[in-house]
């Protein structure tokens, strides 16, 4: 008995498929980084550290990685120091001007979605993101 079979592999739908799950990876890192600033976990003082400095760095998304980069000096410091006496409420500076700060602020503020109570939230949003965009290209 003599079998043969030929495969044909369609190159483009493969590469459609990975352009999709890029874009689910980048949408999961900006979920994430918004989920953590509504959690308010981050220490806040004018609201640069969570805000402007804390961006979703995807130069790598090809390679199939996307980071939550902070690029502030302090960002460090603060995040391996969870000792650290943060501010969890309205406070006032030497000057009177009054500064807010997250109610939950504290360092390790990525622990809950790494190993705690959240950890399921990055598979299964971008399961659902890849989905919808699956979706939305069969329409």
């Amino acid at each position: 008995m003599q079998v043969s079979s030929r495969i044909t592999i369609d190159t483009v739908a493969v590469n459609q498929l990975c352009d999709l799950a890029k874009e689910a990876l980048v949408q999961t890192a900006e979920a994430l980084h918004t989920e953590v600033v509504q959690s308010e976990v981050m220490p806040r003082d004018m609201g640069t550290l969570q805000n402007e400095s804390t961006f979703v760095d995807k130069s790598q998304v090809d390679m199939g990685r996307v980071s939550i980069v902070s690029s502030t000096p302090y960002a460090r410091r603060l995040y391996f120091h969870p000792e650290y006496n943060f501010h969890r409420g309205i406070w006032f500076d030497e000057y009177g001007d009054s500064h807010g700060g997250n109610l939950y602020a504290g360092g390790e503020w990525f622990k809950p979605w790494i190993d705690g109570d959240y950890k399921d939230f990055c598979p299964k949003t971008f399961k659902k993101l890849y989905k919808r965009l699956l979706r939305g290209v069969q329409n």
